[in-house]
Formats: structure tokens, C-alpha cells, sequence
């Protein structure tokens, strides 16, 4: 039952998808039909700079609809259920997620909290809670089994298997999906275990898709200011009523 180390790696993206977005985005303001203009996009005729400013200048606009036709796939591994829980709360987004009815869990990886972990004495708890845990979900695993439940024993052993539990998952959201997803979960307001993984889905993104994620994170560095309530300001920006106080 060793502790799992967070790894997060790119399956795959929407191919084109600067040309994509271009031809989407030209659609809404343009006379003719795209598909006209898709084979000068893929022959390189039109310039991708030339496209990745126009994208850029429209998204400045609020219009933001057309990123919808991209999307991005991540493998990630070593994150808690607690931390799960938390990111299949977003809503427009596919999941496909390791499950503890097929996959014996004798041999459960965990992930500590660093405050746990930094904290000697409160780290020797956590981690011989976790052998108790492990002990006894192998214990009712082989009860279950020589009762003649082995096809269903995983499925109840694991009601004794923690949060900290290590969980893998296949997560696919559009670029509108991730930019919402970065705004909440780069936050410094944001769990962090959930905000250490968007930070390295951002990066991923940022050395795929500049064009769309360059300016992505946290609310605060798109808008400038801080869009919570003062008293959940964590300081790195002055708080919109901050800004207009005295107005």
C-alpha cells in the first residue's frame, strides 16, 4: 500500500483544432460557407498566426461558444477519490474511471494530504490507519469469497476503503469546459489536490493550444481582480468592490 505520486499525461486532442476554431468562428461572421474555406486551412494558405490572432482577437470579445468543437483527453493517475468526487462535479465533461467493483484493491495505493505528511507524528497515524484499512478489506474479501460471494466480493469490500484511496481516470472536456474547469480549480480557494492537477492539465494545454489557453487559470488572471468576497480573498488581487470602493 505505497503512497501514489500524481502523474497526468495528453491521449489526445481534436486534430486541426486551430483550424477548427477558425473556420467555426469565421462561420458566425462570415457570408460564405466554411467548408469552402477547409481545404485553403489544412494547405496552409491561410496563414496559422493570421488565424490564432483572429481567434484570439474574438475571444477578447466574450465570444467564446465556438471553442466547444475542441476537445482534449487526459490520462490521470495518483489522485485521491476525495479528489475525484470533487472534479465529476463538472458537468460537461466524459469520465471513464478505474472502478473498485473490477479492480481488487488488495494492494491499494493511497495519497496523503502534505499537512499530514509534514506533520511526523499525525503521518504515523495516517499511514497505520491505512494497513488497518487494508487489512481489512483483504479480510472481508476472503470471507466473502469463501462464502461463495467472489463475484460480488469487490463490490462489498470496498465500503471500508477510504477517500485517500488512488484512483486513475480518463477525462475529456472541450477547451470552454477546461477554461471554466482552470478558473475554479487554479484558485488558490481551490483543494489542493485538485488545484496541483488543473495546474498541470493548464500547462499541457498551454504548450498544445497557446492560441485558446494562453491567458487560461485562475478567474483573477483573466479579469484582473478578484471575483470572490473580500473575506475569501487570498491577496494576490484586489477584490472588485475593493477596486470600486469610493466610487
Amino acid at each position: 500500500m505505497p503512497e501514489k505520486d500524481l502523474r497526468v499525461e495528453l491521449l489526445s486532442m481534436t486534430p486541426n483544432a486551430l483550424e477548427l476554431l477558425y473556420a467555426s468562428f469565421r462561420q458566425c461572421y462570415h457570408a460564405g460557407f466554411v467548408a469552402d474555406m477547409w481545404p485553403r486551412l489544412l494547405n496552409g494558405e491561410i496563414e496559422k498566426e493570421k488565424q490564432a490572432t483572429f481567434v484570439s482577437k474574438v475571444l477578447e470579445s466574450g465570444h467564446d461558444s465556438p471553442i466547444e468543437h475542441v476537445s482534449f483527453t487526459f490520462a490521470i493517475e495518483g489522485i485521491s477519490r476525495a479528489c475525484s468526487h470533487q472534479i465529476v462535479r463538472h458537468r460537461i465533461a466524459s469520465y471513464s474511471q478505474q472502478s473498485q467493483r473490477y479492480v481488487t484493491e488488495n494492494d491499494m495505493d493511497y495519497i496523503i494530504p502534505p499537512a499530514i505528511a509534514k506533520i511526523p507524528e499525525a503521518r504515523e497515524r495516517f499511514e497505520k490507519f491505512m494497513e488497518e484499512v487494508g487489512s481489512a478489506y483483504k479480510d472481508l474479501r476472503e470471507i466473502l469469497v469463501d462464502a461463495g460471494r467472489e463475484d460480488k466480493a469487490n463490490e462489498d469490500a470496498r465500503f471500508v476503503l477510504p477517500q485517500a484511496a488512488e484512483t486513475k481516470i480518463v477525462i475529456t472536456m472541450n477547451c470552454r469546459s477546461l477554461m471554466h474547469f482552470f478558473n475554479l480549480r487554479c484558485c488558490q480557494r481551490a483543494q489542493w489536490e485538485v488545484r496541483k492537477m488543473a495546474d498541470k492539465m493548464l500547462k499541457i494545454c498551454k504548450e498544445e493550444f497557446p492560441a485558446i489557453f494562453e491567458h487560461g487559470g485562475a478567474s483573477c488572471e483573466q479579469l484582473g481582480y478578484c471575483p470572490e468576497a473580500d473575506r475569501f480573498a487570498c491577496g494576490r488581487y484586489p477584490t472588485l468592490k475593493q477596486l470600486t470602493k469610493g466610487e
